[in-house]
């Protein structure tokens, strides 16, 4: 199981600075909407400096096929190693970014988003008139028949969607918070042990480790607990 680390803090050289705080570490890096914004391919650059780090780049995808290839095609020439989209886009789109991404040699992994985890049962069928478990089971699904690599799920959708998938169909799980921390906005959250039971392959922490006041102990004690 790998641990991707978020880079959410204030500013663009607070993130430089958490990113070489932890350059020693076997971990990826997580840029999102609020970093990306911050730095924007510089700071895609910056971190690739350090080749000890992949980078998944968590802008979510979401628009017309076209636009959404599109949008792929410029992350790919980034060089990041992964990026997402919303299954809810539909497969369409799907199979449209894994077409398009397909023309570079060495191209990203592609994850589709599923439910996010800031939703419960209750606001997730608000929203999609459906039952969460069952609906992220069939985005899953449409993901995998789409070509893409595996799906942003919570841990505790992991592995009834490998059972409707395949056992190598990628499953990335935020929410994750180590025994003790706040939950803050997230709703389906679990420990990195929990994560492991339920064959997650890639864990995003974030807050309990960028607010930390020393975030390499932190990030060391999470690799330690996750390793096999």
């Amino acid at each position: 199981m790998v641990l991707c680390v978020a880079l959410d803090r204030p500013s663009f050289e607070d993130n430089l600075a958490l990113a070489n705080e932890l350059k020693d570490l076997d971990i990826w890096i997580k840029v999102g909407f609020r970093s990306f914004l911050q730095g924007g391919i510089k700071l895609i650059e910056d971190l690739k400096k350090n080749e000890k780090h992949n980078i998944f780049l968590d802008l979510k995808l979401y628009d017309i096929p076209n636009t959404m290839a599109d949008g792929a095609e410029e992350i790919g020439k980034m060089g990041v190693d992964m990026f997402n989209i919303h299954a809810s886009a539909g497969e369409t789109a799907m199979k449209t970014v894994m077409e398009r991404v397909s023309k570079f040699e060495s191209r990203p992994l592609v994850l589709a988003v599923t439910a996010l985890t800031s939703f419960d049962g209750d606001s997730f069928n608000a929203v999609y008139n459906t039952d969460l478990e069952t609906k992220a089971t069939q985005f899953a699904k449409d993901a995998h028949s789409s070509g893409l690599d595996g799906v942003v799920c919570s841990v505790y959708e992991s592995l009834k969607i490998k059972e409707n998938t395949s056992s190598d169909f990628q499953t990335l799980t935020p929410g994750i918070r180590p025994a003790g921390a706040s939950l803050d906005d997230q709703k389906r959250v679990a420990t990195p042990n929990v994560a492991m039971d339920n064959r997650v392959d890639y864990i995003v922490v974030g807050r309990p480790i960028y607010k930390a006041d020393n975030p390499v102990a932190v990030t060391e004690e999470i690799l330690n607990s996750i390793a096999d």
